[in-house]
């Protein structure tokens, strides 16, 4: 098995007025990578922000830390290659929002990014599927995209457990109302790539909720490579 745990703090639960500094302090506070969420107003109801924002961060914060930019956009094609050019390490878009997902994980690896897919809760892991040998990541949202701080939906663990016994070295990303309290669930279903908003970045004391998730995950690694 390939994968190991990462947490990666979902930015956009900080304060957006000092986005440089929280994305500092938050790598300084443990996390493995950075997740930027995307949204367009048209595939969600929300705007968040776009490359520009994304090339002023990679300048803040240096070359180092991984970005995974969460494209919940209507027209992924559109933005590969402005998000490559500045700075993005990794290109997540929704399986429902193209119709040629092979020609995007193609342009994606072309333009020098890895390649993530995510599904929503309502899209079934077995469409997915076809593409799982082709990407370094599939995402199970485990809230409907658009908002924060919404609650976690349990009954997406079988989409996770189903992928990791398909594809047992496959990154296994989960987003939305994941915490100390959800964590766990994640962790024994398989998923090894961990997106916490609210519950890390709004913290008194990141550093320890990060640790206390990527423990739990670890362990969950560890178990599943002992029962093998």
């Amino acid at each position: 098995m390939s994968y190991s745990a990462k947490i990666g703090p979902s930015i956009l639960s900080s304060d957006l007025a000092c986005l440089g500094s929280e994305c500092v302090r938050m790598m300084e506070c443990g996390a493995d990578y950075l997740h930027l969420d995307v949204m367009d107003g048209h595939f969600v109801p929300n705007i968040t922000f776009g490359h520009p924002m994304v090339e002023c961060l990679r300048k803040c914060v240096g070359p180092d830390p991984f970005f995974d930019m969460h494209m919940m956009v209507s027209r992924p094609e559109q933005w590969v290659a402005p998000m490559a050019a500045a700075g993005a390490s990794q290109y997540t878009f929704h399986l429902e929002a193209t119709t040629n997902a092979g020609n995007l994980i193609k342009e994606i690896r072309q333009s020098g990014m890895k390649v993530g897919l995510a599904i929503k809760p309502g899209t079934t892991v077995e469409e997915l599927a076809p593409w799982a040998s082709q990407i370094d990541m599939a995402l199970v949202m485990t809230v409907e995209p658009g908002f924060g701080g919404q609650k976690f939906m349990e009954d997406m663990m079988p989409k996770v457990s189903w992928l990791r016994s398909q594809f047992p070295s496959l990154d296994i990303e989960v987003d939305g109302g994941v915490g100390p309290s959800t964590i766990h669930k994640c962790a024994e279903a398989g998923a090894n790539m961990i997106v916490s908003g609210n519950a890390v970045v709004s913290s008194d004391d990141p550093r320890s909720v990060i640790a206390m998730l990527r423990t739990a995950v670890s362990e969950a690694i560890q178990k599943r490579s002992l029962d093998r």
